[in-house]
């Protein structure tokens, strides 16, 4: 199948399906239109690599020509979002460059459906979440200083979203994001999440994962207090709490018999003391 010739199915989610806030009304009503650009080109990258119906080799040509537009080289229809990104942030390298890098993590997944171990899964993570962080920092003119804390905040996101899925991705894209020799130190392999439930051996992989992201929700504590502005400070109070309690839920709930989620009760809740976080420094 040519490059060319390839289409691609509707996007798979819309930013109201997301697990975590897009373009929330707490951020600056100026920055929402850019943080949408961002996440179209996101999503549309994200689904290139999720297809089912292009080859490897034609998900990575797909790839290497939307960043080929983000940086100025071609400006073809087909690359539309990535150019309407460009236009967005008027050509800013940096924010550029924090959009190319999450194409890095799509050419993995488009050749590649294991992570070896945590640090491998780490790596990933670099490319497929700290990215989105630091746009958002860039965007705000927050120090560079507030990287590390973000950069462990959206790994953390990105393993309990793994975590969420993992059923799904393995049985729908025979993708998985537990580390490998976790799993085999246990004696298992990837076929258990073909099941209905989590047997004691994948539970307590999972568990060394969520506490491995607590780690990493613990490095992110200092975040809110080193932002500077007061919506992106609230923001990223009510996205912490998120992770902190769907970390909690994910240690009673079962991702194979249903996707654990988090209710309205629990969103409001996060809601309401992430704005109390958000307001002090």
């Amino acid at each position: 199948m040519s490059v060319a010739a390839a289409s691609l199915p509707a996007a798979s989610k819309t930013a109201t399906q997301e697990n975590f806030p897009v373009a929330s009304l707490l951020l600056p009503a100026a920055k929402r239109a850019t943080i949408m650009a961002y996440y179209h080109f996101a999503r549309h990258a994200d689904d290139i690599a999720d297809s089912a119906t292009l080859a490897p080799e034609d998900k990575v040509a797909r790839l290497d020509a939307l960043d080929a537009a983000l940086q100025g080289r071609d400006c073809s229809p087909a690359e539309e979002l990535a150019t309407t990104y460009r236009e967005a942030v008027g050509g800013d390298p940096g924010l550029i460059e924090h959009a190319s890098q999450l194409l890095h993590a799509f050419r993995r997944d488009s050749v590649r459906d294991f992570c070896e171990d945590w640090g491998d899964l780490m790596t990933y993570c670099r490319y497929s979440a700290a990215p989105v962080g630091r746009f958002l920092l860039d965007l705000h003119g927050e120090s560079h200083d507030t990287f590390p804390p973000a950069d462990a905040l959206c790994a953390a996101l990105q393993v309990l979203n793994h975590l969420q899925d993992c059923g799904k991705d393995y049985r729908e894209l025979r993708r998985v994001y537990i580390p490998r020799d976790w799993l085999l130190a246990v004696g298992l392999t990837n076929r258990v999440l073909e099941g209905e439930s989590t047997p004691p051996g994948l539970r307590a992989v999972l568990d060394m994962m969520l506490d491995a992201t607590d780690g990493l929700i613990e490095l992110a504590r200092p975040l809110p207090g080193m932002i500077r502005n007061r919506r992106l400070r609230a923001q990223t109070a009510v996205t912490l709490g998120v992770a902190e309690k769907l970390s909690r839920r994910l240690r009673v709930g079962d991702p194979l018999a249903g996707r654990v989620v988090l209710g309205p009760l629990d969103y409001a809740v996060v809601f309401a003391t992430g704005i109390l976080r958000g307001l002090t420094r």
